[in-house]
């Protein structure tokens, strides 16, 4: 007979990790999500791209589940009008519409994906 003894831990593991510039921050504000989503948890109407990517804690959003539909009703908005959109790639070329359209797709399909992953945003 023997004794098996086991100290676990569970560590966080990132399942997805990306970067965009906040160049493109002005662009993500003009992505304004409204009352037509009728999302039945959605309460804030004046909610912006940029809030859900960029400040998603300041809205309560605390994991995947909680921002997937908004990222993907974001690209929608994004590729229903790209025009409007590129007038507001960064003069200095750091960043662009295609970009931010990549950064928001894939971020939504790994939040679908993982569902319960927990939010980690460092500004």
């Amino acid at each position: 007979m023997s004794l098996d003894v086991d100290l676990m831990v569970v560590q966080p593991v990132s399942v997805f990790s990306q970067n965009i510039t906040h160049n493109l921050g002005a662009m993500a504000r003009e992505v304004k999500f409204g009352v037509e989503c009728n999302l039945k948890w959605a309460v804030a109407v004046d909610l912006t791209l940029y809030d859900v990517l960029w400040r998603p804690d300041e809205h309560g959003y605390t994991h995947a589940k909680h921002i997937s539909d908004w990222l993907d009703i974001g690209w929608n908005i994004l590729l229903s009008d790209p025009e409007r959109f590129k007038q507001f790639n960064p003069e200095n070329g750091w960043g662009d519409y295609e970009g931010l359209c990549n950064f928001v797709y894939k971020y939504r399909n790994a939040c679908w994906n993982n569902p319960d992953a927990e939010l980690r945003i460092s500004r």
